[in-house]
């Protein structure tokens, strides 16, 4: 299954993989202080700093708690006809 996250401006294919990368790119392109967006989305701003730092282990929670403030919507789609597996 892939991963969609999409923005007005900013639209991303990506897999599990890289969704951290997108919020973190989401973060950085904001006009908010990292600060701010950890204290708006509810996350803690050492949570915040480990995901711009490019560490792993962010868990589904705060990834979800930063998309929505960031504006950001999730969703997991079919890749489509495959016959991997099959």
């Amino acid at each position: 299954m892939g991963m969609v996250a999409t923005r007005q401006r900013m639209g991303y294919t990506l897999g599990m993989g890289q969704l951290t990368k997108a919020i973190a790119a989401a973060v950085k392109a904001s006009d908010q202080t990292p600060y701010a967006i950890a204290k708006g989305a509810g996350v803690a701003r050492s949570q915040l700093s480990r995901l711009l730092s490019g560490e792993r282990g962010m868990t589904t929670d705060t990834i979800e708690r930063l998309a929505d403030y960031l504006g950001l919507r999730i969703t997991i789609e079919p890749k489509g006809k495959t016959t991997k597996g099959r």
